[in-house]
């Protein structure tokens, strides 16, 4: 497969423009594509052009980009009209985790794009192969799941369903790394594919030490926070293994793996906030209380952590063989 890896000459869509759809047409005008942004839902239509363009000064503001967003806004077209990703060799579906409203937009895109057109979805939850077999030609199909918001992120994973061709899963791996992104390749389509396989072993032990009442929560996070989180974005975990030295690691996995939980039901704390309707920071019931001036505290200094985590993280990408060299 020899396809171009320059984002200014590749046409892309987006389909679904709520807050995840929005922010990653910002990282793709970022990255300096033509963008086709198609709106399912005509409500849509009537904030993302203000939101997309807010989120451009944003980045413009933090240094991510040189310019003013009008370059970026005149590569973007924002329509209902599934007709305009007719040359789009690349298109993104990003609505919500519904299998049937996901395959009637599969049909329109599919009857639109040309059949070697790359579709992709940016779910978290649904096997990519269940996705992959309501697409004609499936072996186009991909899972790439983008973290928010995505135009001030480094992740990404690419994901491969049973029936996806390999060219095409590495091509968007190349195209990856032009949109400022150090993915990861997953082959072979896993549940919940890579980051949140990791994320919910600890989300479960962590869980059952709380309810164990073995920790406070205040305490966990702290633990997670000051210990887990001041390292990760340099080194990730087997990398931080070899730096701690593998000695002993065996006699530590040996001793530590019984004793963690393998409890396969939803921690009682975990069910309490279902039942209570509770969405953290959204709707100011969670694990923490908060009130709606915390709650925005929170929003904003995540979008300031984020800018500067990012820019951090591209002191030290995974692809570098050597550390960096600070100055004296």
């Amino acid at each position: 497969m020899n396809r171009s890896t320059n984002p200014e000459a590749i046409e892309v869509g987006v389909v679904g423009l709520g807050l995840m759809g929005s922010s990653i047409v910002v990282s793709l005008l970022m990255a300096g594509h033509k963008v086709k942004a198609v709106a399912p839902i005509s409500a849509d239509m009537q904030q993302v052009r203000g939101r997309i363009l807010g989120h451009l000064e944003e980045c413009r503001e933090a240094r991510l980009l040189d310019e003013h967003p009008y370059p970026y806004e005149k590569n973007l077209a924002i329509t209902e009209d599934y007709n305009t990703l007719v040359n789009c060799v690349l298109v993104f579906e990003c609505v919500i985790e519904d299998l049937r409203i996901k395959a009637a937009v599969y049909n329109k895109i599919a009857v639109v794009v040309q059949s070697d057109a790359v579709i992709a979805s940016n779910t978290s939850a649904i096997a990519i192969t269940t996705l992959q077999s309501l697409v004609p030609n499936p072996e186009r199909f991909l899972g790439i799941h983008w973290a928010e918001p995505a135009y001030a992120t480094r992740f990404m994973e690419i994901t491969c369903g049973d029936k996806t061709c390999m060219s095409y899963a590495e091509w968007v791996f190349e195209l990856a790394h032009r949109w400022g992104k150090e993915p990861t390749l997953l082959r072979k389509d896993i549940r919940g594919f890579i980051t949140n396989r990791l994320m919910y072993a600890v989300y479960r032990e962590i869980m059952h030490l709380v309810e164990a009442g073995r920790i406070s929560m205040e305490d966990a996070d702290k633990a997670f926070r000051y210990d887990a989180g001041s390292w990760m974005t340099f080194m990730g975990v087997f990398r931080r293994m070899d730096y701690c030295g593998l000695a002993d690691w065996a006699t530590i996995l040996k001793n530590i793996l019984p004793t963690l939980s393998n409890e396969s039901r939803v921690p009682h704390v975990m069910q309490q906030m279902v039942d209570d309707n509770a969405r953290g920071t959204q709707n100011l019931k969670g694990l923490y209380p908060y009130s709606s001036e915390e709650a925005k505290e929170w929003e904003e200094a995540f979008a300031v952590f984020n800018k500067e985590i990012f820019r951090l993280a591209a002191l030290y990408p995974s692809s570098r063989k050597e550390p960096v060299k600070q100055s004296a």
